[in-house]
């Protein structure tokens, strides 16, 4: 049985892991902002720029190598753009996990403790029931460790095939301006 001490102490430390949590949501948002108002600046400056020299053309051949030259810079910082919003959202997501599974880990170890504590209590001949209890605590830890793995292992192949994708879109725009 809890006592009074331990579940004000569990609330306090829901509470804090509640405003981390929140602050680092926070501090995610300031980044991608920062980001969106660098990448809209830089955008506008290089549209103007674009769009002047797009204006001074004096032909349709140096029309279509304005815009040629133009494709492949747009892709690059569209890749640029998109590794930096994944970096800072996967970065968040992983220190929420980390949270997470800390707070999974504590969990477990108070069930165990409780477990452990009406084991002890446990009258005569309970000792069947009482091992089919630990067995069952033991399966669903492997079972919560097994998912956890899954889910990192997961989390790792999308990231790689991210990466694949983003490299991937970078050749084929530096092969559209070599072919034009």
């Amino acid at each position: 049985m809890l006592t009074v001490e331990q579940i004000i102490a569990a609330q306090k430390a829901q509470v804090a892991t509640l405003f981390d949590l929140g602050t680092k949501a926070l501090s995610s948002m300031e980044k991608l902002t920062e980001l969106n108002m660098q990448a809209t600046k830089a955008a506008l400056a290089e549209t103007t720029g674009h769009l002047s020299a797009v204006m001074s053309a004096k032909d349709v051949q140096e029309l279509m190598k304005l815009q040629a030259a133009a494709v492949q810079p747009m892709a690059e910082k569209a890749a640029s753009y998109t590794r930096h919003v994944y970096d800072i959202t996967s970065g968040t997501s992983a220190e929420f996990a980390k949270v997470a599974e800390a707070q999974a880990a504590d969990a477990q170890k108070q069930f165990v403790a409780a477990v452990d504590t009406a084991v002890k209590s446990a009258p005569q001949g309970s000792e069947p029931a009482v091992a089919a209890m630990k067995n069952a605590v033991a399966t669903a830890t492997a079972a919560m460790e097994s998912v956890q793995k899954s889910v990192k292992q997961a989390t790792q192949m999308a990231e790689a095939n991210f990466n694949a994708v983003a490299a991937t879109a970078v050749k084929a725009a530096k092969a559209t301006k070599a072919a034009a």
